[in-house]
């Protein structure tokens, strides 16, 4: 196994800002306080404070959620003056979500170990996005299978509409054609397993999601947080408090930032309205919205008054939830956190919650990106070895993969004769260019479009042949189909969209090992993993 830094671009462009974030720092230090570095991280520690009371109910809420030794481990760092936290989280998806959301979390653990050996210490923590509503986001999977496309597992469920998808039940996680669809992977019994282990019913999808990784990744120390505990609504209740008293104040601020990002030709990952507000609200068992209206906050049913929710906070603290803007600033008040673990979207939230920080904590993480990965298996490596391809040539869309390889299987003799009469045409185009020019320069312009435009009919041919050759060679064609399919599924990012339970299929339960010794704290470049 190893691993290279290709500098691959993503199928889809990376945000501006997040690219800024990671390569221009000057033009975005007024929206993040720390560069992107895991020497940020270590200077971040230095502005963490924790009150002793604080810290002792916090281990406490997370002793009962993580009680493995290698856990309980951690838990005793935790305890401690001076320990520091390393966060990531993601949406908890079936069949562990896809292969990215493996990656944040052994980043997290990664970041962690380092920081610890060189003298901060450092435990990692998974928040469980539990507490989300949007049900058809966590409930599929994509699953490789190597006759064909990826297939879409979706899982029956009951529960009500617009509930926290940690409190959805799981009917059938669709296991049977899980099973079906790894058929052929060299570890599909191991995967098939751990499916069967955490995701047969009666289950839910929070509960699964934290099971299986806790299987996969138990040696790690890795902590997992429920936001939807009790222990823990009690003790986000004092920053949910201010966020209500300081409303306005905070709403403007969010405004200001927007309009700020936008001048700058950046995006508001959330457009913030004078309507929006920072919270929502358990209506029963739906989570709702709040809107900001004449002072009041509005729901669906009713308008609260600043007094009324608060009331509504301390009688009842798991009924009042934070908005997507406010729920990082509700984590890192929870947590001693050092570090954030993050995505390109996350990154750009972040920016603009980095207000809500500054008036509710103080203090605000660094904030760094999480490993990026496509990983490269046993045929696609045969591949690259029998038509001599780049790893490049493997990532890119399967036309540049079929081109590439249609390079290699065109007879010696045509080829050779396209070739070399090419560069014939090219010297002749060239010596033609240059007596024009030298006659009458106003004529030469003329003549280089003209002279480009033979050469994409040149291009053309070429293509027309190599592609012909492709269609008489089943074998190639077949092959380049089945590599692009898995290192490109439908031209996607490969980790956006196998699950992490398909790659576990693939490689056995030693992956995250593997993937874990390949991350570089603080590197946000896209990288080859050879497995």
């Amino acid at each position: 196994m190893g691993v290279t830094g290709l500098g691959l671009a993503p199928p889809a462009p990376v945000p501006k800002l997040f690219g800024d974030l990671l390569h221009n720092y000057g033009r975005v230090e007024r929206f993040y306080p720390h560069p992107p570095s895991f020497e940020a991280a270590v200077a971040a520690s230095r502005h963490v404070r924790m009150d002793r009371g604080h810290r002792k109910l916090l281990v406490d809420a997370l002793a009962s959620q993580n009680p493995t030794a290698a856990a309980q481990s951690s838990l005793s760092m935790l305890a401690s003056d001076g320990t520091v936290a390393v966060v990531t989280g993601q949406q908890v998806g079936l069949l562990g979500g896809p292969a990215f959301t493996l990656y944040k979390a052994l980043t997290a653990v990664r970041c962690a170990a380092e920081l610890t050996r060189g003298g901060t210490p450092a435990v990692p923590v998974f928040w469980l996005a539990t507490e989300d509503h949007d049900l058809e986001e966590v409930d599929h999977a994509w699953v490789w299978r190597p006759d064909g496309p990826p297939v879409r597992v979706r899982a029956e469920t009951e529960g009500p509409q617009g509930a926290a998808v940690g409190q959805i039940s799981i009917r059938d996680a669709g296991l049977s054609e899980f099973e079906l669809c790894s058929e052929g992977g060299w570890h599909s019994a191991a995967a098939n397993d751990l499916a069967k282990q955490h995701y047969s019913s009666p289950t839910d999808l929070g509960r699964s999601f934290r099971g299986l990784y806790g299987s996969l990744l138990e040696h790690t120390g890795l902590l997992f947080l429920c936001p939807l505990a009790p222990a823990i609504r009690e003790l986000a209740r004092p920053l949910l408090r201010d966020a209500i008293l300081q409303t306005p104040q905070l709403a403007a601020a969010l405004r200001r930032r927007g309009g700020s990002l936008r001048a700058a030709g950046y995006h508001e990952q959330v457009r913030f309205q004078d309507s929006s507000s920072l919270l929502m609200l358990f209506e029963g068992a739906e989570r709702v919205a709040l809107r900001s209206k004449n002072g009041a906050f509005a729901s669906k049913s009713r308008s609260y008054s600043s007094a009324e929710l608060l009331a509504r906070l301390e009688d009842s603290p798991t009924d009042v939830s934070p908005s997507a803007l406010l729920r990082p600033v509700v984590q890192d008040y929870l947590l001693p956190t050092t570090a954030l673990i993050v995505g390109p979207s996350e990154a750009s939230y972040l920016a603009q919650s980095a207000v809500l920080y500054r008036r509710l904590v103080e203090r605000m993480p660094a904030v760094l990106p999480r490993a990026s990965f496509t990983v490269m298996d046993g045929a696609s490596r045969k591949l690259a070895a029998k038509y001599g391809l780049s790893a490049a040539d493997c990532f890119g869309p399967r036309s540049a993969l079929e081109a590439a390889i249609s390079k290699r299987i065109v007879p010696e003799g045509v080829r050779s004769t396209l070739d070399r009469e090419r560069e014939s045409i090219e010297r002749s185009l060239a010596a033609m260019e240059s007596a024009v020019g030298t006659f009458d320069p106003t004529l030469a312009e003329g003549f280089r479009k003209s002279r480009s435009k033979i050469g994409y009919q040149l291009d053309k041919t070429n293509a027309k042949v190599g592609r012909e050759a492709l269609r008489r060679d089943a074998t190639a064609s077949r092959q380049a189909a089945r590599v692009a399919r898995w290192m490109r599924p439908g031209g996607n990012m490969q980790e956006r969209v196998y699950c992490v339970l398909s790659l576990i299929a693939r490689f056995g339960t030693e992956f995250p090992d593997a993937v874990y010794r390949a991350i570089e704290p603080g590197s946000g470049d896209h990288a080859l993993l050879d497995v």
